[in-house]
């Protein structure tokens, strides 16, 4: 039976326009269309396998997973080989051979159960041994030489990432940590914020970084209904971060932490949860259904959610804590 939820054309079609705006800039345009259609057939490719897989019983969470690895590492070692200077003719054989290693890799660790971590660094590990094995081939078959195959083991763009958000995060680490340190009431020379090459406050980056932590263990649909609200630049900076897999190790604890406590600063304070807001919501959401299939629905819940659900439709309320029978009711709003 094939995955249920998992649609990998639309999934793929939608890692493609993210991608696109992160292709570097300096590329000719027939490098950027090779980056942006060697992520989306490989993408395409591993998603159409994993949904038609009948054996490893992924779920779409895992499938999506996988498809993503696969289309992250398609854009960063594809953007290796155009940096590399390594002739074109190439360029397909070796992503090709990096593209059915991770999907194989991905697809014993994730049957094994592995850690999410532990997964990504071995993946990591393996594109980057396949990588320089299929550089090393060709020079020894003689389609390079040598100066040619250390140019291009040199290249990792994911590498070149990470070490530049590592220097803004040390940069405002660094500018916070002045700012501190001087007396009450005198002004920095400074700008409050260092700013980034993209004119983006130092900041503020570190705060994307740190929604950027949140997003990846976060479900990819919901993920995606957030960044609908960023603006387009301040998603495209997020959906980069994603991509890093050692991102954890990149933002220190106490500076996410910080990050976190600022943000919550802003947000909406949640809205009161009355017992009598509650009945009316499951009221409302449960209206028009017949409570034959309500009672389906409610089938494999315990013994009082549905008390809570029933009781609501008497217009009573089930003595259950305000947070957790709102949860229920919005569960029950996504089951209807």
């Amino acid at each position: 039976m094939a995955i249920k939820d998992f649609n990998y054309q639309e999934f793929a079609q939608n890692l493609t326009e993210q991608a696109k705006e992160l292709v570097p800039q300096d590329f000719e345009d027939i490098e950027k269309q090779y980056v942006v259609n060697t992520l989306l057939n490989f993408s395409t490719l591993a998603g159409e396998a994993l949904y038609n897989d009948t054996e490893s019983n992924f779920t779409a969470d895992q499938a999506m997973m996988i498809t993503q690895i696969i289309a992250e590492w398609a854009f960063h070692k594809s953007v290796d080989l155009i940096r590399s200077k390594i002739p074109q003719e190439f360029w397909d054989p070796i992503m090709q051979k990096i593209a059915f290693t991770i999907f194989e890799i991905a697809k014993q660790t994730f049957k094994q159960g592995l850690p999410q971590d532990q997964i990504l660094q071995l993946i990591e590990h393996h594109v980057k041994k396949t990588y320089l094995d299929a550089i090393a081939e060709l020079k020894d078959k003689g389609f390079i030489d040598q100066g040619l195959m250390e140019q291009a083991s040199k290249q990792s763009n994911i590498d070149a990432m990470m070490q530049q958000m590592s220097e803004e995060q040390a940069a405002a680490e660094a500018q916070a940590q002045q700012n501190q340190e001087m007396p009450q009431g005198q002004v920095s020379n400074q700008p409050a914020s260092v700013q980034n090459p993209q004119g983006t406050t130092s900041s503020k980056i570190l705060k994307l970084a740190t929604v950027a932590l949140l997003f990846q263990k976060m479900k990819q649909e919901k993920v995606q209904t957030f960044l609908d609200k960023f603006s387009p630049d301040d998603a495209q900076t997020v959906i980069k971060y994603m991509g890093m897999p050692d991102l954890d190790s990149r933002v220190s604890v106490n500076t996410a932490l910080k990050c976190l406590n600022e943000i919550k600063t802003y947000l909406p304070k949640p809205l009161e949860l009355s017992p009598n807001k509650i009945v009316l919501k499951l009221q409302k959401v449960t209206e028009g259904v017949e409570r034959q299939q309500l009672e389906m629905i409610l089938k494999p819940e315990r013994m009082k959610v549905k008390r809570l659900v029933f009781n609501a439709l008497e217009g009573e309320y089930y003595e259950v804590a305000p947070k957790v029978a709102n949860i229920i009711a919005t569960h029950i709003q996504d089951s209807v």
